[in-house]
């Protein structure tokens, strides 16, 4: 319920609620009684398709009905009051909404057909200069389209800039786990050269010291004897639990990956058998999971994708399901063949399917 009231409340959305409070404040003027009543209802349909726009799951048919559900009411209420000239800012608010939708070109056609089938309606109700209102309300349109098209193109070039912080972030935090990695080995055999070397020796002179007669049975041989030894052993198992490969840092380097995404919110389960010490392997599970944000932001409409990673009998298996829903059959793009090309390069195998709700599914397989 939060989220659909701050839905409604986006700016573009208060804009054109005011518009239609003005447009239903100066119609009263002209019109009385059964004539008003229908006035506000067309308006109330006018704004319920906006918020619908906002509140309904993203389908390319019903957003284009929702527009023209737009269009018939402000043709409606220009014929109920024809010569008053403020219906016609209903297709300023329209077109202002298409190129959130839509390629300039589809808009600039689309806008056409609207302002002939206007001018057509303000000849046919007898408004006094049609020419002159028709040009004044292109001069709004071109303004409206173009400040929505920037921002839309903002709005992209700021989703670009994420996926590329985010690649940043996962591939950052993969070095560092590798950088740490390499550095613990790098410890562990100096301590396993170095120390370990020093002590054996030291082992082996306190042994000939207690074997010589002189020395025999003196306590404090036999005490440094027996430190030696087992601070001896003691580093062995340090030497040995550094040198314990945990595998690259992934659930790390995954959540980094779809932090800076507005959406969708990556849900991660990964089993505590998870371990990866390839890079390659690591990189093509970040490459398989990143895309798979993308599908899902960019033709899903998906809120949540769900990441699920195990590893059984030398294989890492990785599932990613979104909450959106396919528009059409299952089409390898170019996204989807680079996903599968990448992880038959690593030895993998990819299945693409679709989930009960119709989502895509995505089910993969590298050696771990």
């Amino acid at each position: 319920m939060h989220e659909r009231i701050r839905q409604a409340l986006q700016p573009l959305n208060l804009a054109a609620f005011a518009t239609l409070l003005a447009v239903g404040y100066g119609m009263q003027h002209e019109l009385r009684g059964a004539p008003m009543a229908l006035a506000g209802a067309l308006l109330g349909v006018s704004m319920s398709a906006i918020l619908a726009l906002d509140w309904l799951p993203r389908r390319p048919v019903a957003r284009a009905l929702l527009y023209a559900v737009q269009a018939a009411v402000a043709y409606a209420l220009i014929a109920l009051a024809p010569r008053l000239g403020v219906a016609p800012v209903l297709l300023v608010v329209l077109i202002a909404q298409l190129p959130m939708e839509y390629r300039p070109r589809v808009v600039f056609a689309l806008a056409v057909v609207l302002d002939v089938a206007l001018l057509i309606a303000l000849v046919i109700g007898g408004h006094p200069a049609p020419l002159l209102q028709l040009f004044l309300y292109i001069g709004f349109q071109m303004f409206a389209a173009l400040t929505t098209h920037y921002a839309r193109t903002a709005e992209q070039a700021r989703d670009r800039l994420a996926l590329v912080n985010g690649d940043l972030l996962a591939t950052r935090a993969l070095l560092a786990d590798s950088a740490r990695d390499n550095e613990r080995l790098r410890v562990a055999r100096e301590l396993h050269d170095v120390a370990g070397h020093k002590l054996t020796a030291m082992t082996l002179n306190l042994r000939a010291l207690a074997a010589d007669p002189a020395f025999a049975g003196r306590g404090e041989i036999v005490l440094a004897q027996q430190l030696s030894s087992e601070l001896l052993s003691d580093i062995r198992g340090i030497v040995q639990a550094m040198r314990h490969d945990r595998g690259l840092d992934l659930g790390t380097a995954l959540r980094a990956l779809a932090a800076p995404m507005p959406r969708p919110a990556l849900r991660l389960q990964m089993s505590d058998a998870v371990r990866v010490t390839d890079p390659a392997t690591a990189e093509a599970v970040l490459r398989l999971v990143q895309e798979a944000l993308t599908n899902s932001a960019r033709h899903a409409d998906a809120d949540v994708v769900r990441v699920s990673l195990d590893c059984d009998r030398g294989r890492l298996h990785i599932r990613v399901e979104d909450d959106g829903q396919l528009r059409g059959a299952i089409r390898e793009g170019n996204g989807l063949s680079g996903m599968r090309e990448r992880v038959v390069a690593a030895g993998g195998q990819l299945t693409l399917g679709m989930s009960e709700h119709g989502a895509l599914r995505i089910d993969a397989s590298l050696p771990a």
